[in-house]
């Protein structure tokens, strides 16, 4: 049963360029579709998050990520009588702007970028959406809904300004005045439910990533609230299974238990809002999807705990620091001589100015996968004869 505030697709406000409507899909099945079968969505298969490719096959990339938390979202969404294919959009979606060798990669960019801007992946994911993607005769980008786009741009809350001086990402900036995304309002109900369905995949297979990595212990765990207890007690029901299946159980019960408590708190938001529609749900003064005070505790003790055991680890950091090297390197030399570029990008890049030729490296690195990436350093700066 469809609720009165999810996202309607036969009320949606359309795509930029308008198209006639498909006869079997949703406007948001649609939009899910294009994104799948777009080129960014593939090489997500080929960037990590943590870890880099080479260090091992068996460690989430962003393509594995975003296909949990789509699969998260999609449950939420229904126990919640959301729209599903929206909510699967968004959360496949929500990634596609991130540069190689994660978040290490992100932070080297935007320092290189400081002149120009600055690089932000939910920015770049904008860029993706609606211009660097050239796949359709008729438009740059995929022309996705305007409800796609808003929630892809939105889904952590509204974009303000919160401080003099602060700026939005140049992208959204640009693209918010040609077509208005209501930046300062709450995202729909569904890009809200993706989030979180981002939050609780992220956490649980980085501890799972984590483990199996031996960066720290599943009994390390143990002193966090309401983590702890919960693992602790799969220890207990089964002492003898085997540690492999012990953090799998351990990761299922706690996957369970977040998004029970997520749907017993967004249930109490909604029953105190009663929203009419999707714009009751945008006009609220907080989000209506949303952890208890006691879940976001615990999330926020386990974001710190990973912080400190994992992605300040220090194998972590060598290969972040290495990362950072290998984006830094690149972006220095591009944008110094634009004709060592591949083709189809060597012609803008020569006839930018300094800011635009910034642009234009940015997004082809931000586009690399790692081994791309390793690979175009090892071409550009590997003197020895084999070259």
């Amino acid at each position: 049963m469809v609720a009165p505030y999810a996202v309607m697709p036969g009320e949606t406000r359309g795509r930029l360029h308008p198209e006639p409507e498909s006869p079997t899909r949703s406007a948001y099945q649609r939009d899910r579709d294009r994104i799948i079968h777009s080129g960014a969505f593939r090489k997500l298969q080929y960037k990590t998050q943590v870890f880099v490719v080479h260090e091992g096959d068996y460690y989430r990339t962003r393509l594995t990520h975003s296909i949990e938390v789509a699969q998260i979202a999609r449950s939420i969404s229904r126990s919640l009588g959301l729209d599903e294919d929206l909510a699967e959009a968004v959360a496949l979606a929500h990634d596609l702007g991130h540069t190689p060798f994660g978040h290490a990669g992100e932070d080297a960019l935007d320092e290189a970028m400081h002149a120009h801007g600055g690089f932000r992946h939910n920015d770049q994911t904008l860029r993706v959406l609606t211009t660097l993607e050239r796949r359709y005769a008729a438009f740059d980008g995929l022309n996705l809904t305007w409800e796609t786009l808003e929630g892809v741009v939105k889904h952590n809350g509204p974009l303000v300004p919160l401080s003099e001086g602060e700026t939005l990402p140049t992208t959204i900036a640009s693209f918010n005045r040609l077509w208005d995304l209501e930046l300062d309002t709450q995202p729909g109900a569904e890009a809200q439910v993706a989030a979180l369905a981002d939050d609780i995949a992220y956490n649980n297979h980085d501890i799972d990533d984590g483990v199996r990595a031996g960066l720290f212990a599943l009994e390390d765990l143990y002193d966090l609230p309401v983590i702890g207890p919960l693992f602790a007690g799969v220890r207990r029901d089964h002492p003898e299974v085997e540690r492999r299946r012990l953090i799998h159980e351990s990761i299922r019960r706690l996957i369970d238990l977040m998004v029970t408590d997520l749907l017993t708190e967004s249930r109490r938001r909604l029953s105190a809002l009663k929203p009419e529609s999707a714009a009751d749900v945008r006009a609220a003064d907080r989000p209506v999807i949303a952890f208890s005070a006691e879940m976001t505790a615990c999330d926020r003790a386990l974001k710190d705990f990973l912080f400190t055991h994992m992605y300040r680890h220090y194998q972590v950091n060598r290969e972040t620091s290495k990362a950072r090297r290998v984006v830094g390197d690149l972006f220095a030399l591009l944008t110094a001589e634009p004709n060592t570029l591949p083709t189809e990008w060597q012609g803008p890049a020569v006839a930018a100015d300094a800011a635009g030729r910034a642009r234009i490296v940015a997004d082809y690195i931000a586009g690399m996968t790692d081994r791309y990436a390793l690979l175009e350093h090892q071409r550009l700066f590997d003197l020895s004869p084999k070259m």
